[in-house]
């Protein structure tokens, strides 16, 4: 019986408080054991262990462990954690790789560290060691990190190891034929199955895809275009103009431009050559252009279009006038556009024939504003908006072959309409998917405008916005017909519940919609 002395007023001891809990799950696309629903077992069964009750549940489902970016289920759990009052006294966790897959092992022992600070533990809940502070358990789990860092860099390597081993076979690697040029699905015997069109990939994993000969007239156009250039000494930009006064547009249906013919003259999947890793971009890193070395290839794999003769003939050309210039010599070109059109602008630059790119001065000179004030050009305004657009005239057609292969991977029918480019899903609702340009404003605040297509008034608009530099997505608005009336909106960062409600890291959502599945398991 306890002394009443040290209990003056008779009142009872409290209650046993259970200790409250935080659920983290993270699932990319790896093996089924690292399921939400698997994840979540082990964790309630390790809470009802120790006497711990689940009061809240963060998930990324699809989410890469590489980066933290775009996992916004941690950093909503950071952000609580840091609020001073999340609501909970401890984060169970599966394991240290769900956690993160961080390449720098210190980054997830930072967010772990930012828990503690704040006197949440945070509990691994199907790793052998118990997460205590102790030597043994810091020494294991940055062992522990290091490796999860390590299976990724791995998987990576073993990924690559197989794409350069099928190109070494003679198979395609993803990306449109190109004009002249169609790609055609075979069996694991090598018998040819079907032509696939765009938007339209293997549904067989022992499928495969290799380039084949388009329709005559094409072939008869790319021939021609070598011709012009070798025999007749035509420069990219009269071909241009020539294909297009005949009424000629390229397979994405637009018109021809210097950079689209100077990509037939320079493309080796013209005389059969299969070429791959010009680009890398591993474990979330930055893009990279590759030196030739690097390249994995594959010589003579398809069946040719264009004489090996007469490519090389067009690429001896090419080279013997991209010698390499002098500062002064690049300069003198770039202040002879500048006379011939009064102003300068990256794609003015690249549609010039015989002048070096707007990248080549951007990397000798630091910038390409840099140039301009050397030969005496400061524009009163910003033509920069020229060459973002091009760059997303070039995006749009890959961000719709990767939605439309994906709805096609996922069982479901996918239509486009080659006038509006509006996609048909099912035969259900139609989506328009339009790109959003990042712009800043006199206060340097980011802004992008979403137009809707009111005239075709597709079902769902799904709005990309881009990054700061314009090239590559930074997340997405699915926007229901129903709910939006006007013509456009104007988005900022934070842009409040009821838009921000519409938006997603990835377009999983709307994969999630299409997705047929058997009767059996939705019932």
């Amino acid at each position: 019986m306890r002394n009443k002395s040290n209990n003056p007023e008779g009142r009872q001891p409290p209650s046993h408080r259970k200790i409250r809990a935080a659920v983290y799950v993270r699932m990319s696309t790896e093996h089924q054991k690292y399921s939400t629903q698997n994840q979540s077992d082990v964790i309630i069964a390790y809470a009802e262990n120790r006497d711990m009750d689940i009061v809240r549940t963060y998930c990324d489902a699809g989410k890469s462990g590489l980066k933290i970016e775009g996992r916004d289920a941690l950093k909503q759990l950071l952000s609580d954690v840091q609020s001073g009052d999340p609501g909970f006294d401890a984060i169970l966790v599966y394991d240290i790789s769900r956690w993160g897959r961080f390449q720098d092992a210190d980054e997830g022992a930072y967010y772990e560290y930012i828990c503690r600070s704040a006197g949440i533990s945070v509990h691994y809940c199907a790793e052998q060691f118990e997460n205590d502070g102790s030597i043994s358990a810091t020494i294991i789990k940055t062992v522990k990190r290091a490796m999860a860092g390590e299976y990724s860099r791995e998987l990576s390597t073993k990924v690559f190891a197989g794409q350069c081993r099928l190109i070494e076979l003679g198979f395609r690697q993803g990306g449109p034929a190109g004009f002249g040029l169609r790609r055609m699905l075979i069996d694991e015997h090598g018998k040819q199955k079907t032509i696939l069109k765009r938007g339209e990939h293997k549904s067989l994993q022992t499928d495969r895809v290799v380039l084949v000969p388009g329709p005559e007239d094409e072939i008869q156009v790319v021939n021609h275009i070598y011709r012009l250039f070798v025999e007749e000494h035509k420069s990219e930009t009269e071909i241009a103009i020539m294909l297009n006064s005949m009424g000629r547009r390229t397979d994405l249906g637009h018109p021809w431009t210097r950079s689209t013919v100077h990509q037939i003259l320079t493309n080796e999947k013209y005389i059969g050559n299969n070429i791959f890793n010009r680009t890398s971009f591993k474990l979330k890193k930055r893009r990279v252009v590759n030196t030739p070395k690097m390249w994995i290839r594959a010589d003579g794999v398809f069946e040719p279009i264009v004489d090996p003769p007469l490519f090389h003939a067009a690429q001896k050309v090419i080279v013997e006038r991209s010698h390499r210039l002098s500062d002064e010599e690049m300069l003198e070109q770039l202040k002879q556009l500048y006379g011939k059109y009064g102003y300068l602008s990256g794609i003015i630059i690249n549609e010039a024939d015989n002048t070096p790119q707007s990248g080549a001065y951007s990397h000798r000179f630091g910038s390409l504003l840099r140039a301009y004030e050397l030969v005496g050009f400061r524009p009163d305004r910003d033509y920069s908006y020229l060459e973002i657009n091009r760059r997303l005239r070039e995006y749009y057609p890959r961000i719709v072959e990767q939605v439309t292969s994906r709805i096609v991977e996922l069982g479901a029918s996918v239509e486009r309409d080659p006038t509006t480019g509006i996609l048909t899903m099912n035969s259900e609702f139609s989506i328009s998917i339009v790109l959003s340009r990042h712009q800043l404003t006199k206060a340097g605040s980011s802004r992008w405008n979403i137009r809707f297509d009111a005239g075709l008034r597709p079902d769902i608009t799904v709005a990309v916005r881009m990054d700061q530099a314009n090239e590559e997505a930074l997340d997405y608005y699915l926007l229901p017909r129903l709910d939006f009336c006007k013509p456009t909106i104007r988005l900022a960062t934070e842009n409040g519940a009821f838009l921000d409600t519409y938006r997603f890291e990835n377009l999983d959502y709307l994969f999630y919609m299409v997705e047929r599945r058997p009767l059996k398991e939705v019932a």
